[in-house]
């Protein structure tokens, strides 16, 4: 089955160009020129991916971002982001977003980011059929067939990617991984340059399942080399 992606971005160019190159994916791609419009496409059309620029006339991207969000938690939004704005990528992907690209963007890497949140998708919905059993570790618990996460019986509201990391790590106790390694295996791709995407990842998950995150129980810190999920109950 063809894979339907919206496009939300204002400059009619970029959105053509990514368009035209996700044809070369099996694709097709809706545009959408403004965040309003985006929200009507979006609630009338089925998607299995959203590209979201940062940057709109109106209703701007993390706005847009936070109501699809709403909406859904599965469908998986790569944000287009201003190489410049640090903070905005960081807002972006604690909004809700699963992935960034930094404008101006290589054309080859963004297909590669594309073809990785389809391919997670696809292994989460061949998943469904058959069940993970939940993962307790201490007050801990990974709920994989529901991707819900609670501490202590209270239920802790995680991004798709960031559920995605902590059932890895979880799966692996004391196993250690290097963030190119993480990229690899989580994202779906590797590229140089982009292992402070995993560490943005690690410190909001740590902000959001540790007792104290500058303090880890569960993620550990391996110094030199990357990150360890605890091998007894935390």
């Amino acid at each position: 089955m063809t894979n339907t992606l919206l496009i939300i971005e204002d400059n009619a160019d970029i959105a053509r160009l990514i368009q035209f190159h996700v044809q070369d994916l099996g694709c097709h791609a809706d545009i959408a020129p403004d965040g309003n419009q985006a929200l009507e496409m979006f609630r009338q059309n089925s998607y299995q991916l959203v590209i979201l620029d940062l940057m709109l006339p109106g209703l701007g991207g993390l706005e847009v971002c936070k109501q699809l969000r709403a909406q859904t938690s599965y469908i998986p939004i790569l944000m287009l982001t201003s190489k410049s704005s640090e903070q905005d990528r960081v807002l972006g992907l604690e909004t809700g977003a699963d992935d960034y690209v930094t404008k101006p963007f290589s054309v080859p890497e963004l297909m590669a980011r594309i073809k990785a949140q389809l391919r997670r998708i696809e292994a989460l919905q061949a998943n469904d059929s058959s069940p993970e059993p939940p993962l307790r570790i201490g007050e801990l618990l990974i709920d994989a067939a529901r991707r819900h996460v609670k501490i202590g019986g209270d239920e802790v509201a995680l991004t798709a990617r960031e559920f995605d990391l902590l059932k890895h790590f979880a799966s692996h106790p004391g196993r250690v991984f290097s963030r190119m390694q993480l990229l690899e295996q989580v994202w779906g791709y590797h590229y140089e340059g982009y292992e402070h995407t995993v560490n943005s990842h690690i410190n909001r998950l740590r902000a959001k399942i540790e007792v104290d995150p500058a303090k880890p129980r569960y993620i550990l810190t391996v110094w030199g080399v990357g990150y360890r999920f605890c091998e007894t109950s935390a």
